[in-house]
């Protein structure tokens, strides 16, 4: 079996809510699983006689009791259970240098992905290990970037094969506006955990950069606080839930104070199921609501959550940045203006020209009965930077908002050629974990990615 030259790069994107991976074969869609793992009560008899029996349990030799992928929902116990035992370890986008349990977790989703791939010694035995390309928060510290080169040279010790010869390193926000092809832009990367605004331009501007404590998990806070007043708390102690039920329900508002004066309108009206389940929510006449979800998102500041801080209900978490500190109500408009602020003056009207928004957290739809209503996010984006006095800026959203990231992997290690080596003031080239096996240079990057 002859394997192409696509196949040797492998992109890993370690994103808040999922790890997405895979090889460049694949095209425009990468192989996803759920960033998080599951540690289960060995106590249990059942556990332990489908251990017995051959069910595996996790995917490494060092990870005996942690389950990752798919398997994990055929483990989860009661809900009060999840949160001691279910680890989400990207959930802000960085991961304490002691939390051994979180990279652990990570540890077990790369191999997890690697192995997913890999051939088989005997299909392809000139398989010598995949370049592979992975995507941290443009925020990551240094500490971070060591222990992942450290987790891939353990894997290949452990599986005794080389799964990964050469690795790179590369923040998301770049990794997106490679996968645009822009050279100056300003991306925001809206994650579950948090979103980052980067000015690019050749690369990311880290001087202006600003990670925003807020994004898809903020959502799910400001929904389940929706479900626990529709009378559901008990499903809203459900991560997993909770998240659904955002991403089905939840809505964007064109004019939030308009759904305000008409919320008692039947056109609002909802009622949610979980497929092959008796779950049903009925919001009734506080169907509106669903615009708060998107809301608390892009303002977060508007006098209407006002009443919700009063009772308890947590703010998102201030930024410090550069000296200075972002206020984690700060609506995403502001965000941009205090980013772009920070490049040179003759950068600035291309930055607002060409705001690229990616992520999940951006991919919001419009049900074709309300569009009066709600909106897209570029829409909502636009709109409230021209209330900013930014007049004329251009604000889309990708084609492919869940896999960019991944898909800027893949370019990346398509073109940098292989004896482009590791530099750590740029963060830029190949870390060789082994001897490189082929000649180097510019591999054609002319397919579609």
């Amino acid at each position: 079996m002859t394997l192409p030259k696509e196949f040797s790069v492998f992109g890993e994107d370690y994103g808040t809510s999922e790890f997405k991976f895979g090889v460049a074969t694949l095209g425009n869609t990468p192989d996803a699983i759920d960033s998080r793992g599951y540690f289960p009560d060995m106590r249990s008899a059942l556990l332990n006689l489908n251990s017995r029996s051959g069910k595996e349990l996790s995917t490494g030799r060092d990870a005996q009791m942690l389950v990752v992928g798919p398997p994990v929902a055929q483990h989860l116990e009661a809900r009060r259970d999840i949160g001691e035992r279910m680890v989400y370890p990207m959930r802000n986008g960085e991961i304490e240098s002691d939390d051994e349990r979180a990279w652990l977790v990570v540890k077990e989703i790369t191999r997890y992905g690697l192995l997913r791939h890999a051939p088989e010694k005997a299909v392809a035995p000139e398989f010598n290990g995949f370049k592979c390309v992975a995507a941290l928060s443009a925020t990551a510290p240094r500490y971070m970037y060591d222990r992942l080169i450290r987790i891939h040279k353990e894997i290949n010790s452990e599986e005794a094969r080389t799964l990964t010869r050469a690795l790179s390193i590369i923040p998301q926000p770049l990794a997106v506006a490679i996968s645009q092809k822009r050279l100056a832009c300003t991306v925001l990367e809206g994650g579950h955990g948090n979103t980052q605004i980067a000015p690019v331009s050749s690369g990311v501007i880290f001087s202006a950069q600003i990670t925003l404590n807020r994004g898809g998990s903020d959502c799910d806070l400001i929904a389940a606080e929706i479900l626990r007043d529709a009378g559901y708390s008990d499903l809203a102690r459900e991560a997993k839930l909770v998240k659904v039920f955002k991403e089905t329900l939840g809505l964007v508002p064109k004019n939030l104070t308009k759904i305000m004066q008409e919320k008692n309108s039947a056109l609002f009206e909802t009622v949610f199921k979980i497929p092959s389940t008796k779950i049903s929510i009925d919001l009734g006449k506080n169907s509106w609501q669903r615009f708060l979800i998107g809301e608390y998102f892009f303002n977060p500041n508007h006098e209407i959550f006002a009443s919700y801080y009063r009772r308890g209900f947590p703010r998102p978490a201030d930024t410090f940045n550069e000296g200075r500190t972002v206020l984690g109500t700060t609506d995403l408009a502001d965000v941009i203006i205090q980013s772009v602020q920070k490049c040179s003056f003759e950068i600035q009207p291309a930055l607002y020209q060409n705001v690229i928004l990616s992520g999940g957290n951006f991919a919001w739809h419009v049900p074709p009965n309300l569009t009066n209503y709600a909106v897209n996010s570029p829409t909502k984006l636009k709109k409230m930077l021209e209330e900013k006095g930014i007049a004329g800026s251009t604000v889309e959203l990708t084609k492919n908002p869940v896999y960019n990231v991944w898909q800027g992997c893949i370019a990346y290690g398509l073109y940098i050629p292989e004896n482009y080596e590791w530099d750590w003031d740029t963060r830029e080239g190949w870390l060789q974990l082994v001897a490189s096996a082929e000649p180097a240079g510019e591999q054609d990057i002319s397919a579609e990615i």
